[in-house]
C-alpha cells in the first residue's frame, strides 16, 4: 500500500493493522524523522515537495520490485510532504512476511530505493537560510547493492 500525505501518521496503528494479517511471522518497520541538525546547522524546518501522480507511480514501482524479490505478505509506504519540523515523522516503511529475513531485506531495500529513486525534493530551513538538499553519495552506494 502506498500513501503520500501531508498529515501525520500513527506508526503503531499501521503496524498493528499489518501484524493482524494471517500468516504474519515478521514485521520490520522503518520510521524516518526530521533531524534537529544538518551538519553544523540547526534546522527549524524541512519542506518536502512532490508531483502528485508521478510520485505515487514511482512508489508503486518500488513496492512492486520488493514484492517480486521477496515473499511478502504486506508492504506499506507512507511518505509525507509539506513543511515539517524537527521531530516530525517523514516516512514509514513496513514489510511483513512469514519469516524475518525477507521482511528485513525488503524493508532495507524499500528505504534505500526511496532515498534514491522517489521523486521528492527537500528544502532545509536553518538560521543560515534555506537550501535545497542534494543527493548523497552514501545513499547512492547503499542502493547500488540492490541493482541486480
Amino acid at each position: 500500500m502506498i500513501r503520500v500525505q501531508a498529515e501525520p501518521f500513527d506508526a503503531g496503528a499501521e503496524l498493528a493493522r499489518i501484524k493482524a494479517k494471517p500468516g504474519t511471522g515478521a514485521c520490520v518497520l522503518f520510521c524516518g524523522t526530521v533531524r534537529e541538525m544538518s551538519g553544523a546547522a540547526k534546522l527549524s524546518a524541512m519542506t518536502l515537495e512532490h508531483y502528485p501522480g508521478m510520485t505515487e507511480k514511482a512508489l508503486t514501482e518500488i513496492e512492486a520490485q520488493a514484492r517480486s524479490r521477496w515473499p511478502l505478505l504486506e508492504t506499506l509506504i507512507i511518505h509525507r510532504y509539506g513543511k515539517l519540523e524537527p521531530g516530525d515523522d517523514i516516512v514509514l516503511v513496513i514489510a511483513s512476511s512469514a519469516h524475518r529475513q525477507a521482511a528485513f531485506e525488503a524493508c532495507h531495500f524499500l528505504i534505500d530505493w526511496l532515498k534514491t529513486k522517489a521523486p521528492f525534493w527537500k528544502q532545509e530551513t536553518a538560521s543560515q537560510g534555506t537550501q535545497w538538499v542534494g543527493a548523497k553519495a552514501e545513499d547512492d552506494r547503499a542502493a547500488e547493492r540492490w541493482e541486480s
